[in-house]
């Protein structure tokens, strides 16, 4: 019998593996959990518009934490909730962003866009993150400072060189959480997989948070277990090492 009722797993840098696919092995091992009773899940910061064909790919049917927590999906085509950057926080990650040159994305409910397809009418979209990218580390933590006097968001990184802007008090913790409850699932139940900053928080809060042996140092600091790499098949090991230990 599996050892823990959910898993939520991180996608880049930890379930897929250096040219973002699933292996066979990590294939192999979510399936075995899913056959045991484990509610498999993404714990992502992307949106449905790069995680459906996963999902589908997978054949996952219950819950989805995408977005760092903004969009949670109770299964296929059921929406359960979403949640809002106000329209004045974008303008003003906006400005930042041009002002420093630097590349943009965001996620609205109709569209993922970049800043080469930014227009104005963007800015009537109804939108659940954005994020910031910068080549120049120097560059990329001045924006994070900027960032963090607007005392409304959540900010946190999915690689050195990007911040990701969620609505106050939304995170992948904060996503799983309610997911969690509607299902009658405790949060020590839950086996949390991740490899970064935006995964803090539920690494922190999870059962079992486990890092992989690629994660920020800071998350490993803090996590009750580490496992190979993204390139090993890490996401597997750790499955099978304690979801299916003893």
């Amino acid at each position: 019998m599996a050892n823990y009722k959910m898993l939520a797993l991180d996608l880049d840098g930890t379930t897929l593996n250096e040219e973002g696919i699933v292996t066979d092995t990590t294939r192999y091992w979510i399936q075995k959990a899913v056959d045991s009773g484990v509610m498999v899940i993404f714990s992502t910061g992307r949106g449905m518009q790069t995680v459906i064909d996963l999902w589908n790919s997978l054949g996952l049917n219950g819950p989805m934490v995408l977005l760092n927590g903004a969009e949670l999906w109770t299964g296929r085509e059921q929406l359960c909730e979403r949640h809002f950057l106000k329209p004045e926080e974008i303008r003003q990650l906006h400005r930042l962003a041009l002002e420093a040159d630097a590349h943009f994305w965001g996620y609205s409910v109709e569209s993922l866009t970049n800043r080469k397809n930014w227009t104005e009418e963007m800015f009537e979209r109804r939108w659940m993150k954005f994020g910031m990218h910068h080549p120049d580390l120097s560059v990329i933590s001045k924006l994070r400072e900027l960032a963090s006097e607007i005392d409304t968001i959540e900010i946190s990184r999915s690689a050195a060189v990007n911040v990701e802007i969620s609505p106050r008090g939304i995170s992948k913790e904060s996503g799983v959480r309610t997911i969690c409850s509607r299902l009658g699932i405790d949060m020590r139940e839950v086996m949390a997989i991740g490899d970064n900053m935006n995964d803090y928080r539920l690494i922190r809060a999870a059962g079992l948070g486990v890092a992989m042996g690629n994660a920020d140092e800071e998350l490993k600091a803090i996590a009750d277990a580490q496992t190979d790499t993204n390139a090993r098949d890490g996401v597997a090991k750790a499955i099978q090492r304690y979801i299916f230990a003893g």
